[in-house]
């Protein structure tokens, strides 16, 4: 019957993506890019696409400071990464470095956004 479904059933026929979240732009890339130009010691760290959230990746300096921007892909996390010669890590596989927990201790202001 269907009285408890959420979803249409046309829309689950369909195959309509329930992505709650926008797409990179090239401000997300930008910002990457400024970060790395403007800091030592930077890696990047991936994180996968998921039902809320485009691909993201995590800038992680040589002093912890950090960012998190949309990629819309790993191939484009990729080659930003190839470019400015980056380590990428998948952030599942391998977890995130010390040095940005310390950071974020260290700086509470930031977890306030």
């Amino acid at each position: 019957m269907g009285w408890f479904s959420r979803r249409s059933r046309t829309a689950a026929a369909e195959g309509t993506p329930t992505k709650l979240d926008r797409e990179a732009t090239r401000e997300d890339l930008a910002a990457l890019e400024a970060f790395v130009a403007s800091r030592t010691g930077v890696e990047f760290y991936l994180e996968p696409e998921t039902t809320a959230t485009d691909t993201t990746v995590v800038a992680i300096a040589h002093d912890g400071e950090w960012i998190r921007r949309r990629t819309g892909s790993p191939r484009v996390a990729g080659a930003l990464a190839r470019k400015h010669a980056l380590p990428l890590y998948e952030a599942a596989k391998t977890g995130y470095p010390e040095r940005m927990r310390a950071w974020n201790r260290a700086h509470p202001e930031r977890r306030a956004r």
